[in-house]
């Protein structure tokens, strides 16, 4: 397994409108077709309004594949500060 991680920055009183917006396009089908089989993570910190993104998949491919459409895309969780990518050695999900 591999992970996907993108560090956000964000106005802390738009923390619902950010994830409003990623739940929307969850919801419509929107996001980019390589997160199809992605498991995907949003952990929020409500004081500081910043963001993690968190998208796990099978393989390094699908991981970069996802990269390349979601670089490409519009943001929709706010400024991204950074982006890590990484082996998942051990999950329980």
């Amino acid at each position: 397994m591999w992970a996907r991680v993108a560090r956000f920055e964000g106005d802390p009183a738009d923390i619902d409108a950010r994830v409003e917006r990623l739940r929307s396009g969850l919801d419509a089908g929107t996001l980019a077709s390589e997160l199809a089989d992605a498991k995907l993570l949003m952990l929020v910190d409500r004081t500081s309004g910043g963001m993690l993104g968190v998208a796990l998949f099978d393989s390094e491919e699908a991981m970069r594949k996802a990269d390349e459409a979601m670089n490409a895309g519009p943001g929709h969780a706010g400024s991204r500060t950074s982006v890590e990518f990484y082996e998942v050695p051990l999950h329980t999900l």
